[in-house]
């Protein structure tokens, strides 16, 4: 069995002029990087401003477990799926993060016959995006102690500076660090630390900007610090968001690459969703629209965090109205949430399956709280058997959700036809999607609305700490914001060892920060990590380059 960076090296890719010309997009609008990739034109975003838009498929899952789900490969191959079946089609996904690829996960271009390729490049490094995103995030934290340096006439406080340093690699070292050590001409010393790239506010910004001038005022609105008599200071504050704006002037431009099968695929962006908003940019999924008849896109993890995020923050920030929403599960997921040690997945287990499916069913109410019409697509497993199958099928039949069945993973495009098919349908049918909540509710009420509506917990409660972030950020006229929660991904509660349907238990806000650049609040709940760590055994000590350039190793 070939592994996918195998698969991916296989394939024979179309020139990416001819990618973009399937989508009746002109050589003129794209800024190549290679033969593969390629970067579209401001130009191009104004051109097609007009245009109307085709429909919005957004792909979530149930929460992730180590028996695995699919929702990036699930995109891809529904996408390849649409194509084949005459449907001028677009996928939307993030860019992957560097920590991720060298740590657990892996690469996050999809898996088996449902990728985005060049697999390897997407991977590592891919147009620079990132690297550029570090690099403006890190002129900021440059600045702001340089000011502080040289005779800090903005009176900034250095115990209440708010931002961090970044990286785009996990490591757990750089977490908590005392900066300006070896005398006055090396700076303050102060505590400070590093995030993970995909976690700085400047990676939000860029998802969310709508052109070069908005990613200058959002990056100029971004909150550094406060003085010592308290008052706010921006990055404006300290002239920096030019420069920044400057590192980011190709950054802002949507990516074009293409499926094993062809199909366009815009990458662009990557905020984490566990501690962001988890999906790739608003410039990208518009994009796609003005040039497809149908975009799919994904947002991170399961539904209680990407999706949800996605419709709160994302859709309302940027006026999109998705048409239909798929929610990811295995049989194999699902036994696991009922109990099911992972190495006695693959044996047929009805009673666990009964136990745990409670998680997709609660994934299924949630989507329609947002007045979209669910489709569940099961990816099949060989192990999976038709008494699971069926069960699982009748359970969302009972929901008001329509099913099918998966294999892209092992087929392609192919074997996502019967779920293409049912995604059209949902497409056709009624959709009343609105946000879980308004704009002019409280920000605690905002909290509590999506903690009880979409995670179920009976209330939610407040440390001091939070509570007094919470009185700060109200000062600066954030009534109007949404919210982006940061919680596990492992768990509809902030306890990621609570599988399956969690009863009676409350949400506990141990911090809140504002991201007042990107427009949103950050809630932080339970132990989230900024800068995650490497495993034991990291993915990268399986990773290497052979003398003619090819790699091993990234799956």
């Amino acid at each position: 069995m070939l592994t996918d960076i195998e698969i991916a090296q296989q394939a024979n890719p179309q020139p990416i002029k001819e990618v973009a010309a399937s989508l009746g997009i002109a050589e003129e609008h794209l800024e190549y990087y290679g033969k593969y990739k390629a970067k579209l034109s401001e130009s191009l975003i104004k051109e097609t401003a007009a245009y109307p838009d085709g429909k919005l498929i957004l792909v979530t899952a149930i929460n992730p477990t180590p028996a695995g789900e699919g929702k990036t490969t699930t995109s891809v191959g529904l996408g390849d799926a649409l194509s084949r079946i005459g449907k001028k089609t677009a996928v939307a996904l993030r860019e992957p993060s560097l920590g991720p690829v060298f740590g657990i996960k892996g690469g996050a271009a999809g898996g088996g016959y449902a990728q985005v390729i060049p697999m390897e490049d997407i991977n590592l490094h891919f147009t620079g995006d990132m690297h550029a995103i570090t690099s403006a995030n890190n002129l900021l934290c440059a600045m702001l102690d340089n000011h502080i340096q040289q005779g800090n006439s903005l009176q900034i406080d250095v115990r209440k500076i708010l931002i961090k340093r970044c990286l785009d690699m996990n490591d757990r070292e750089l977490r908590n660090i005392v900066a300006g050590l070896g005398g006055r001409v090396n700076g303050v010393p102060r505590e400070d630390g590093f995030i993970i790239t995909v976690a700085s506010e400047v990676m939000a910004i860029l998802c969310l900007a709508s052109d070069i001038d908005d990613l200058k005022m959002r990056l100029g609105n971004i909150l550094v610090a406060y003085t010592f008599d308290g008052k706010p200071v921006y990055a404006k504050d300290l002239k920096a968001n030019g420069a920044m704006a400057a590192l980011l002037k190709d950054a802002i431009k949507p990516n074009l690459v293409q499926t094993l099968e062809g199909t366009p695929a815009f990458m662009h962006g990557g905020p984490f969703a566990n501690i962001a908003h988890g999906c790739n940019s608003v410039r990208a999924t518009k994009l796609a629209l003005k040039l497809a008849d149908y975009c799919v896109t994904e947002a991170g993890f399961g539904s209680d965090l990407g999706a949800e995020k996605f419709f709160d923050i994302k859709c309302r920030k940027a006026g999109l109205k998705p048409s239909a929403v798929v929610v990811v599960a295995t049989v194999r997921a699902l036994k696991y949430n009922g109990g099911v040690p992972k190495t006695e997945l693959s044996t047929e287990n009805l009673g666990a399956l009964q136990k745990g499916i409670v998680n997709l069913g609660v994934h299924i109410s949630n989507m329609h709280k947002f007045g979209v019409p669910v489709v569940v697509a099961v990816n099949r497993f060989g192990t999976d058997s038709e008494a699971e199958l069926t069960y699982i099928e009748n359970y969302c039949k009972e929901l008001g959700a329509d099913f099918a069945l998966s294999e892209v993973f092992a087929k392609g495009g192919e074997g996502g036809i019967a779920l293409a098919e049912k995604v059209i349908n949902a497409t056709e049918k009624p959709s009343d999607f609105h946000p879980i909540y308004p704009d002019n509710m409280p920000l605690k009420d905002k909290i509590r609305t999506v903690a009880q509506n979409i995670y179920g917990a009976d209330d939610v409660s407040f440390t001091a700490q939070a509570l007094k972030a919470l009185t700060e950020i109200e000062k600066l006229d954030t009534a109007n914001l949404p919210v982006c929660i940061a919680k596990t991904q492992y768990s509809l509660s902030d306890n990621p060892a609570l599988l399956g349907k969690p009863q009676n238990f409350n949400i506990t806000v141990r911090d809140v920060r504002l991201s007042n650049g990107a427009g949103f609040v950050v809630v932080y709940t339970g132990d989230i990590m900024t800068m995650p760590g490497l495993p034991k055994v990291p993915a990268a000590e399986k990773i290497d380059v052979d003398s003619n350039g090819k790699i091993t190793g990234l799956f």
